[in-house]
C-alpha cells in the first residue's frame, strides 16, 4: 500500500528546478492569468551580513571596557550643503513607508519610537500626515515620482528631503497601492479616486538624467532656503555609477537600498529577480564616494535586510555612515505577532509568514486602512516597542565596536571583518576567514 509510505519511502525525489513552490506558482499563474503581487522583500537565500564575522580584540588588538570607556554612536547627516544637518543619537534610522501602505497609527508610532531614541523617520509615498509630523523630532520627506501628496509647505516642515529614484525590492519599477487600501483619507491626500488601484510611475516626470536632477535638487534647496539636507535614494543595481551621478547632482546623503529591502506591494518577479544584494552594493557605493574624495563628506545610508546590531556594525564597517530599517521596524511595532495567529490563519497566512501587505487585512492593524483593524493598534505602545528595539540594536552594535577596540561606531572598518563564504568575501571585499584571500582582488 504505497499511500501509507512516506515520500522518501516511495522513492520520490523533489526537483531542484521545479520544486513545490515553483510548481505552485506555475499552477496559480495558469489558473488566474495574473502575476503574483506581495509585500516584504526577497525570500531567496542571498549572501548577507550573516556571512561576515568580526575579528574581536585579543592580543594584537586592545578592546574597550564597556562600563568605563566610551563608544559613541551619534552621526551627522547632510553636512555637505545643508544649513541644518541632522544630528542623530544612533545611526539606525527608519526607512520610508507610506501612509496608505501603513495605517495612520503605525506612522505615528514610527515617529514616536524614532524620536524617543533620537533618530529620524521617513514619510514614504503619499505625503505627510499630522500624526507623523507631530510625533517625529526628525522627519525626512520623500519626494517620489508619483508626487502624491507633495506640496511645498510640507517640504518646508520636513527636516530633510529624500529624492527617491529607486527602491531595493523593485529598482526600475514603480510602486503599487491596491484599491482596498485607497480609503477616503488616502484618496484625498493623493488626489485619487477612492477604492481604485494606484500604480506609481517608475521614474520622475520632470527629468531624464543627472543634469536634470541637479536642477531639481537646486529647486528643492531654494524652496527650503538651503536649510534641509537633500538625500538621493537608489535601488541597488548599477550602484557604483548611480552613486557617482547622485554626488555629481548635488546630493548631501546617498541612500542605497539592497534587494533584501521590503516593499508594501510589487510583483514577485521583481522582488526575487531584480537588483543586487545589500552586501554587494555597499563596497561599490563606498568605492564611488572614495574615488570622488567625498566619503564621509557625503554620507551613505544603507538599507535592505537590516535586522540587528550585528548587521548595523557590519554595514558601518564596510563604510556606511548609517542604516535604515523598514521590515524590522514593522515587526517591532507588532506585525506578524503570534497573538494574532488564528486570524492570520483565517486569511490564509500564518504569524511570521504574513506578507500580503497589499491586501489591507493585517490583523495587527499596521499595514491596513480598515478602521476596525486599525483601531486595534496602539501607537503609544507601538512606539515604545520600536524604541526598545532601536536601543537594543544600537547597544549590540556598540558592544561589537568595543570588542574591536573602537571608540565610535564609525571607526569600524573592513579590516575588522572576514567572510565565511567565497561569495560574501568577493562581494564585501574582505578576506575569506583564515586566509588573506579576497576573491577577485588578485591577492
Amino acid at each position: 500500500m504505497t499511500e501509507n509510505l512516506s515520500i522518501e519511502q516511495r522513492g520520490l525525489r523533489e526537483s531542484a528546478t521545479f520544486d513545490r513552490t515553483t510548481i505552485a506558482a506555475i499552477q496559480r499563474a495558469a489558473e488566474t492569468g495574473i502575476y503574483d503581487i506581495r509585500g516584504w522583500g526577497a525570500k531567496r537565500k542571498l549572501p548577507h551580513f550573516d556571512d561576515l564575522l568580526f575579528l574581536g580584540a585579543s592580543m594584537s588588538r586592545y578592546p574597550l571596557e564597556g562600563y568605563r570607556e566610551r563608544c559613541d554612536t551619534d552621526v551627522w547627516l547632510g553636512t555637505r550643503n545643508a544649513k541644518y544637518p541632522l544630528h542623530l543619537s544612533t545611526p539606525v534610522t527608519i526607512a520610508g513607508m507610506s501612509f496608505g501602505a501603513l495605517s495612520a497609527g503605525a506612522k505615528e508610532a514610527l515617529g514616536r519610537g524614532a524620536s524617543e531614541v533620537g533618530t529620524s523617520t521617513t514619510t514614504g509615498d503619499g505625503g505627510m500626515t499630522p500624526e507623523e509630523r507631530g510625533q517625529s523630532k526628525h522627519l525626512v520627506y520623500q519626494y517620489l515620482p508619483s508626487r502624491y501628496g507633495m506640496n511645498p509647505d510640507d517640504l518646508r516642515k520636513a527636516d530633510a528631503i529624500e529624492v527617491v529614484l529607486g527602491q531595493g525590492a523593485k529598482p526600475g519599477g514603480g510602486g503599487m497601492l491596491l484599491g482596498q487600501k485607497i480609503s477616503e483619507r488616502v484618496a484625498a491626500m493623493r488626489t485619487l479616486p477612492e477604492g481604485i488601484d494606484q500604480r506609481s510611475a517608475c521614474r520622475h516626470p520632470d527629468w531624464t538624467g543627472p543634469d536634470d536632477l541637479a536642477i531639481k535638487i537646486n529647486e528643492l534647496r531654494e524652496i527650503t532656503d538651503w536649510e534641509k539636507p537633500i538625500y538621493v535614494k537608489v535601488g541597488a543595481s548599477r550602484t557604483y555609477y548611480d552613486v557617482k551621478l547622485a554626488v555629481h547632482s548635488g546630493a548631501d546623503v546617498v541612500v542605497v537600498d539592497g534587494m533584501q529591502g521590503g516593499t508594501a506591494a510589487t510583483q514577485e518577479v521583481f522582488i526575487e529577480h531584480v537588483g543586487i544584494p545589500t552586501l554587494a552594493a555597499i563596497p561599490q557605493a563606498v568605492q564611488a564616494l572614495q574615488e570622488l574624495g567625498v566619503h564621509r563628506e557625503v554620507q551613505l545610508i544603507v538599507s535592505g535586510g537590516i535586522r540587528n546590531g550585528a548587521d548595523v556594525a557590519k554595514a558601518m564597517a564596510l563604510g556606511a555612515d548609517a542604516v535604515a530599517i523598514g521590515t524590522a521596524a514593522l515587526i517591532a511595532l507588532g506585525d506578524n505577532d503570534p497573538r494574532y495567529a488564528n486570524e492570520y490563519e483565517a486569511i490564509g497566512s500564518a504569524a511570521g509568514y504574513y506578507d500580503d501587505f497589499q491586501d489591507g487585512r493585517d490583523p495587527a492593524g499596521i499595514s491596513t486602512q480598515d478602521p476596525e483593524l486599525s483601531a486595534r493598534f496602539d501607537p503609544v505602545l507601538g512606539g515604545k516597542r520600536l524604541a526598545n528595539f532601536l536601543r537594543v540594536m544600537t547597544m549590540e552594535a556598540q558592544t561589537i565596536a568595543r570588542a574591536c577596540g573602537k571608540a565610535h561606531l564609525q571607526h569600524l572598518e573592513p579590516e575588522d571583518l572576514v567572510a565565511i563564504s567565497i561569495e560574501a568575501a568577493a562581494m564585501a571585499r574582505v578576506p575569506l576567514a583564515g586566509t588573506g584571500w579576497i576573491p577577485g582582488s588578485g591577492l
